[in-house]
């Protein structure tokens, strides 16, 4: 939701206080929800992945061009290598952090509306509200398997980018290409694997998203 991020300072001054309930019922004050809140990570998530997708997809065609470099290139090699490195890594530590926040929020909202259905009065409105939430929160465990599920992909794609990049760094020789080369075709099978649950994913998020704002 934009309405969230037009608060920066008032965020900012919570965020310092360091309480979570306090986080809550000053954005409430504003007219912005756990849902609303929930909303926003999930887009917030899902844009980390697309980011992600695109890291990845750079570092492999980086890969591709090392691995066709002479001798006389291999320290400029090593060099694009471990940024591209680097940047996979800060690219998935975004998606880990970000889900961590959905994950906070949704337990949370799912808390207090469970929490609400003893408030009602009106049997009738208490049971359409109690299967509206089991409802919700079955979309959003599916939606929250998929990320999950993204997000496991991309160590195993940082740990053979590490692994090649710390050989590049220790044996810079043409044998050290060779070694890559041969590495290439589970490199790229890997991210085809990671950049379709990440597209898996993305959809899911697209689908809560939408059932969340028409509800």
């Amino acid at each position: 939701m934009l309405a969230i991020r037009l608060f920066p300072i008032l965020i900012f001054l919570i965020t310092l206080s360091g309480c979570t309930s306090v986080y809550y019922d000053t954005m409430e004050k504003v007219g912005i929800h756990k849902r609303d809140i929930l909303v926003d990570r999930v887009e917030s998530a899902r844009d980390a992945q697309s980011d992600a997708q695109e890291q990845f997809q750079s570092a492999l065609d980086q890969f591709a061009s090392v691995v066709q470099l002479e001798e006389s290139n291999l320290k400029r090699a090593y060099d694009s290598l471990n940024d591209e490195y680097e940047a996979c890594e800060s690219s998935a530590s975004s998606v880990s952090n970000r889900i961590e926040k959905v994950e906070s929020v949704a337990d949370d909202l799912f808390k207090e509306w469970r929490a609400e259905l003893d408030l009602y009065q009106n049997q009738s409105l208490k049971t359409s509200s109690a299967k509206q939430l089991n409802q919700t929160r079955r979309r959003y465990k599916e939606m929250l398997s998929s990320m999950k599920q993204a997000e496991k992909t991309m160590q195993p794609v940082l740990n053979t980018l590490r692994d090649n990049v710390l050989f590049l760094k220790h044996n810079l020789n043409a044998q050290a290409i060779g070694s890559l080369r041969g590495e290439f075709t589970t490199l790229k099978a890997d991210i085809a694997t990671l950049i379709k649950r990440m597209n898996q994913s993305i959809e899911r998020s697209n689908t809560f998203i939408r059932d969340m704002q028409a509800s």
